[in-house]
């Protein structure tokens, strides 16, 4: 799960200043965590805690209102009663990736990581994009190549990912989709040869790159066994208290031996 959050913190310096180039540095000047990190963070809490995936998004939601949000997230976390709102948007890929840590089989994974979508983003597309990325995080950790990995996603989600990140990066542009977002954010993991290497693949892009960038630093994290321990240090000294004790927390129930 730390792999999604530095991949966040890392990426947001450039969400609104696109760059073509995998030469840059890492936290770099005004890296921050973004809505990506606190919503992540939310759906770990809601899975430790036994409580919903809404009240936990609803509630870190409030205590991060800044983070940068969406407009129609905010609306909903707003509203008196709450209600999906038929998104699509990549927000629901975002969050997801503690799900493939947490649960033992395709079957859990898939059904959580659409509970962790449907409450905002219930559009068929933004339930797939979820639970793409959540299973991604769940075989990679299973030991799947990267062969196996490619064949099972585009078997169950019919996403292409036979393009380069060369191939991609020329005419790649901001796009908040999770159609627009998983698939080349899937391909920047599995052309990585590194948790790093993946990283700076996503933000090489020039897209949503804090998104880009946690996603595939989530797949990337499962696949290598962890991320660097600079990078985990500087992560954790970005987040506050409250959101890197449930960092710690799920780390130590459902990543400890793992």
């Amino acid at each position: 799960m730390i792999g999604a959050i530095a991949g966040d913190i890392i990426g947001s310096v450039y969400e609104h200043r696109p760059i073509k180039t995998k030469e840059f540095p890492f936290f770099a000047p005004g890296s921050r965590f973004t809505d990506d990190s606190v919503l992540t963070i939310a759906v770990a809490d809601a899975i430790l805690s036994g409580r919903g995936y809404a009240e936990a998004l609803h509630d870190f939601g409030h205590r991060y209102p800044r983070a940068g949000y969406g407009g129609a997230f905010m609306e909903w976390l707003h509203s008196r009663e709450p209600r999906p709102y038929g998104s699509w948007g990549n927000g629901a890929a975002m969050r997801v990736s503690p799900v493939g840590w947490a649960f033992d089989s395709e079957d859990e994974v898939l059904l959580h990581a659409r509970l962790t979508a449907e409450v905002t983003h219930d559009h068929p597309e933004g339930i797939k994009g979820a639970q793409a990325t959540a299973l991604t995080v769940f075989l990679a950790r299973m030991g799947y190549d990267r062969d196996e990995l490619r064949d099972r996603i585009t078997a169950l989600f019919g996403y292409e990912l036979d393009a380069t990140v060369a191939e991609i990066r020329p005419d790649y542009t901001f796009d908040v989709s999770c159609q627009g977002t998983v698939p080349p954010a899937i391909v920047c993991f599995l052309e990585s040869d590194s948790w790093e290497d993946a990283v700076r693949n996503a933000v090489s892009l020039g897209g949503d790159s804090d998104t880009l960038a946690c996603i595939a630093g989530a797949m990337a994290e499962a696949y290598y066994g962890g991320v660097p321990a600079a990078v985990l240090d500087r992560a954790m000294h970005v987040l506050p208290h409250d959101l890197g004790s449930v960092v710690e927390d799920f780390r130590q129930v459902f990543m400890a031996d793992r």
